[in-house]
């Protein structure tokens, strides 16, 4: 192989219309797609020698941390970081991840996933301004496996595999049920499980999920989604009751 063919779905501004451009540049092995969007970049001119501006996406820890990457890799949404070039077939198909707005080309907003997190309080309320002494201990068994959970870095794949998750619906995304059990099962944060099972059992929560388990096989870290959906099915369920004869 001495050149790697890229078409790259582009997009100048969130108003425009999208449109494809095709690049090839040298190859080289073991590259990723970071890599090869920086080649583009310090070169931007397409494969049949037209002049045109840098692709824009965006990227941060370069190792599958962050999930700023994300994008749509040959009609599969993955981490340009971590997709290696080797291992894709030819020519190589970029495109933004259809569930967020596009900012330019490549580059998305993933802020409706930070909001849902705000939706259901997916962090721990302590004031730290002064010190309230160590904190009750887990249990080994418990951390482990919400060690699990607590690898999701909203990368939005999970989004972009999900079919309930779309401009029809409000839907808050598969990823929203591990939080609120990481934070549920937190000996501190289990202060605020109710609050955070009502709002989830509310618009945009667990009754818009169709269980179709595209997020737990598409998740990059393996994280058990569907587990995290039976869970908190199980405990809403509970939830629905007390509120009822409470």
């Amino acid at each position: 192989m001495d050149n790697i063919d890229v078409i790259i779905t582009r997009q100048d501004n969130p108003e425009s219309d999208p449109y494809e451009e095709s690049f090839s540049i040298p190859y080289r092995s073991n590259m990723n797609i970071i890599s090869v969007l920086m080649e583009i970049r310090k070169n931007p001119v397409t494969k049949d020698g037209k002049q045109t501006t840098p692709v824009q996406w965006d990227m941060n820890c370069l190792e599958e941390v962050c999930g700023a990457c994300s994008m749509i890799i040959n009609n599969k949404p993955r981490q340009a970081c971590s997709t290696l070039v080797d291992q894709l077939k030819q020519p190589v198909k970029l495109a933004p991840m259809t569930t967020f707005p596009v900012i330019r080309d490549l580059f998305i907003d993933r802020g409706k996933m930070f909001d849902a997190l705000k939706r259901v309080k997916a962090w721990i309320p302590i004031d730290g301004t002064y010190d309230i002494g160590p904190g009750p201990r887990m249990a080994e068994n418990t951390r482990q496996w919400a060690y699990e959970l607590s690898k999701c870095f909203t990368c939005g794949i999970c989004l972009e595999a999900c079919p309930n998750v779309n401009e029809n619906t409000d839907f808050l995304g598969p990823f929203v049920f591990s939080q609120i059990r990481l934070k549920n099962v937190h000996p501190t944060g289990a202060m605020n499980k109710e609050e955070r099972l009502e709002t989830f059992m509310g618009e945009g929560g667990l009754e818009d999920c169709g269980n179709s388990q595209n997020c737990v096989q598409s998740c990059p870290k393996g994280i058990p989604l569907t587990t995290s959906i039976a869970a908190i099915n199980r405990e809403a369920t509970v939830q629905s009751f007390k509120s009822f004869f409470g």
